[in-house]
């Protein structure tokens, strides 16, 4: 890896040592997350992941970067790494400092409207909800899930803010499951990519499709790929290199050996 630059795509894993799951790792829970179609049609879905989210929410902002993700930021800063292409929807890369990153799945920390496109700082929406659910505690004992979601019964009470511009219908800015990542998001990390002379993935498990076809874009370019990763992924087979260990602790030791 030295001399070269290196593309980078993380998961998942890359953020459990700053205390958010993963969703597919080894003792991670079986889950049913909510489909972008359930969240549309029905306004019940609607409230129980709002309140879900509401409660998960103070844990998953308070996530720090650890450091992976900070390796990787002084990796960017050494001209070693051009950026960072994430499945996470943490905004962690970019609070460790990490300048060039494209969030495939969106962010966590962002609101929109799904009728006009007006976009609110998670936080205001946060400071909303609670306005309009004053009996919902916040200091609850959860269990967090790795996209600041919760489990949680009751939500026949729950009130949902709307669009303070149209009233339309508030979304997290992230990619639900049955939504398409969005073309130019795709296209900015393939364009990573092919300005890269290796593909580093850490901490995924690569069952994304989107992961996937940037696997197989390096391999078309012919270009090295390593693959960090705990347990078995679907890049396996396509990696020059697979390190079978933490995404903090080998980002830590690449950063050295490469740096010091």
């Amino acid at each position: 890896m030295r001399g070269a630059q290196v593309a980078v795509l993380t998961g998942a894993g890359v953020s459990t040592d700053s205390g958010i799951p993963d969703y597919r790792g080894e003792g991670a829970p079986v889950r049913t997350p909510m489909t972008f179609q359930t969240f549309l049609a029905s306004e019940t879905a609607r409230k129980r992941y709002w309140a879900g989210s509401h409660l998960g929410w103070r844990n998953f902002a308070a996530a720090e970067p650890n450091s992976g993700h900070r390796a990787l930021a002084e990796l960017e800063l050494h001209g070693v790494v051009p950026g960072v292409v994430t499945q996470n929807v943490d905004g962690l890369h970019r609070r460790a400092g990490s300048r060039h990153v494209v969030e495939l799945h969106g962010g966590m920390d962002r609101v929109r409207c799904l009728t006009c496109g007006q976009h609110y700082a998670r936080q205001a929406i946060a400071d909303r909800l609670a306005s309009l659910n004053p009996l919902v505690d916040l200091d609850t004992a959860i269990r967090p899930a790795p996209d600041g979601d919760v489990e949680v019964d009751d939500v026949e009470s729950m009130a949902i803010p709307a669009c303070t511009v149209c009233g339309g219908v508030l979304k997290p800015d992230v990619v639900f499951f049955g939504e398409f990542v969005p073309t130019d998001t795709f296209h900015a990390a393939a364009s990573l990519v092919r300005g890269a002379d290796t593909l580093l993935v850490a901490g995924s498990s690569l069952v994304v499709n989107s992961g996937i076809r940037l696997i197989e874009l390096a391999r078309r370019r012919r270009m090295p790929i390593i693959v960090v990763n705990r347990g078995v992924t679907k890049g396996d087979g396509r990696a020059t290199v697979k390190i079978e260990g933490g995404a903090s602790e080998t980002l830590t030791a690449m950063a050295d050996a490469l740096l010091r």
